[in-house]
């Protein structure tokens, strides 16, 4: 049998089916050695998935209360050993709430939830509504927990709806029980908007909710999901026409700069990263916001740079949002 460190060269990838393979026991024996390298430590964890020597458990919680162990290690070693009940009481220890490591806080969040721990769920709902998708994910885990164990009722009861990342929280469990998620294209948070209008789906649904609809801005979100299910531009510009080309009012902006605002930002906006993202036209496809009407030329800025300058596309990994809101 290979040597443990030889599945993990410094350089390339490890030979994680090796691994996976390996002599359990050896592979925790290793993970509890701090002369090893941490970084080897933790795939050495995570390879212990599901096959946790019990004999090796006390010593591997053990790593996972120690505030001198690399906060990575014991990351890792919370999600190997997140169902052991044992470890809630250290948990749930308000002290644990000062650990400065980085990660280590949102880690101890998703194993309470993942044990049940329905006082966790206020904490696992804003990190569910992060900007950042590490934390994001770690978030909904720990909450796919507490519903696990309870019941998606009494999580959302546990909740309410008073914060907007709870209503957050409310929206994707409605998408999940597949019920109509368009009045929360109203929500006074954008993010919760945001969040609805992506995950719109019906687009009959969509025509109906306009009649319905409880405040423009919601009308305009809707328009702009239907046409980013249809691509069907006439339509789209005709339910704009009927809505009465409604846009986000911007004060102190007047006509010639929000043009050049339009053609600059738009086609590659992102809904939270510029300015843009909040204006961005939804009917118009990227060519339409590159076309001006007569005597309408306007100079470009120093700064932005000019579009030569900037990538238009976002690199690989990254998420373009729809629109938000309508300039016409």
């Amino acid at each position: 049998m290979r040597k443990i460190d030889t599945l993990m060269p410094d350089r390339g990838q490890p030979d994680t089916a090796a691994l996976r393979a390996h002599d359990p026991d050896a592979l925790a024996r290793y993970v509890l050695d701090p002369g090893n390298a941490w970084w080897r430590r933790r795939i050495c964890a995570d390879a212990l998935a599901g096959r946790v020597p019990e004999a090796r458990v006390h010593g591997l919680l053990d790593r996972i209360r120690d505030e001198d162990e690399t906060a990575e290690v014991r990351i890792a070693l919370l999600d190997l050993l997140a169902g052991r009940t044992e470890l809630l009481p250290w948990l749930r220890d308000e002290e644990r709430h000062g650990d400065g490591s980085y990660g280590v806080a949102e880690a101890v969040l998703k194993a309470r939830g993942l044990l049940g721990d329905r006082t966790a769920a206020p904490g696992l709902s804003t990190l569910a509504a992060s900007p950042w998708q590490r934390w994001r994910e770690v978030g909904e885990a720990g909450l796919d927990g507490l519903v696990e164990h309870h019941g998606a009722d009494a999580i959302l009861a546990d909740l309410g709806e008073d914060r907007p990342e709870d209503r957050r929280f409310a929206l994707r469990t409605r998408h999940r029980a597949g019920l109509d998620v368009l009045p929360y294209l109203a929500d006074p948070d954008r993010g919760v908007a945001d969040l609805a209008q992506s995950l719109a789906a019906d687009p009959d649904r969509l025509r109906a909710f306009l009649d319905e609809a409880p405040t423009p801005e919601a009308a305009v979100r809707a328009v702009c999901a239907l046409h980013g299910l249809t691509d069907d531009r006439a339509e789209t510009r005709r339910l704009d026409e009927r809505l009465g080309a409604p846009r986000v009012g911007v004060d102190g902006l007047d006509e010639e700069l929000r043009r050049a605002i339009v053609h600059e930002y738009a086609p590659g906006a992102s809904g939270r990263a510029t300015p843009a993202g909040a204006w961005k036209p939804c009917a118009p496809s990227r060519r339409a916001t590159r076309t001006w009407t007569p005597g309408s030329r306007v100079r470009r800025p120093r700064w932005p740079p000019p579009v030569s300058t900037r990538p238009r596309r976002s690199p690989p990994g990254t998420t373009i949002s729809r629109a938000t809101a309508a300039i016409t």
